[in-house]
């Protein structure tokens, strides 16, 4: 079992040479580490990965949700990100991303603790917003 680390740096070139698709999808997973989105999927979701090895279960959320937006309808279509590893790293199989939902149902307090995640994330983003605007 692989664990999820963070994702490769990208280099940029004009040469024609290592082209992706999903380029631009990869902002987004940028995005909600930038925002502490994914630091806090991870701390919410934490009490499923009680064995504290293989893939975080905010990673998977994050992939999942990256996936989504990226016109993906179903949890298969997270290859599309696997497939793209120089790009995203790695991600969690189809198999593992299946349990995530399941481990959900199982826990009927961990819906609570998502939106307080997205909360904290959103104030972190607002900042950083006025920022750029200055």
């Amino acid at each position: 079992m692989r664990g999820t680390g963070s994702r490769p740096k990208l280099r940029v070139s004009t040469d024609d040479s290592g082209v992706v698709g999903h380029t631009g999808t990869r902002l987004l997973a940028d995005l909600a580490d930038a925002t502490g989105l994914f630091s806090a999927y991870s701390t919410a979701l934490r009490p499923l990965r009680p064995r504290g090895t293989g893939h975080d279960p905010g990673r998977i959320a994050t992939d999942l949700a990256v996936m989504l937006t990226a016109g993906g309808e179903a949890i298969t279509d997270l290859a599309v990100l696997r497939d793209q590893d120089t790009v995203f790293g790695p991600v969690a199989s189809t198999p593992t991303a299946s349990r995530l939902p399941a481990a959900v149902d199982e826990d009927e307090h961990v819906l609570e603790r998502p939106p307080s995640a997205r909360a904290r994330a959103g104030e972190a983003a607002w900042p950083q917003a006025s920022e750029t605007h200055s």
